[in-house]
């Protein structure tokens, strides 16, 4: 039986549209691809559970994946995948 860590979509941060700092970069000025796939997130200050699609983007030559959607009108939740 083989032993791993099983990684999870957890929160990363809660910004406003067009000002938001995921991968070290403002993610709003990449080109976002949707994966085709979904995760099931919740929202870390009310609990609300959501689903959001998976995008994938390139920074610096480095594919990137996350989940993101709005909480509310222009405010966006971002997840990533961690151990």
């Amino acid at each position: 039986m083989q032993n791993y860590r099983e990684k999870t979509w957890q929160h990363e941060i809660t910004g406003v549209d067009g000002h938001t700092i995921l991968f070290g970069v403002n993610i709003f000025r990449y080109n976002w691809k949707r994966t085709g796939r979904t995760v099931k997130v919740c929202d870390p200050l009310y609990g609300k559970e959501y689903e959001f699609p998976v995008y994938s983007v390139r920074i610096k030559r480095e594919e990137r994946e996350f989940a993101a959607g709005e909480f509310s009108n222009c405010v966006w939740g971002f997840y990533i995948l961690k151990d």
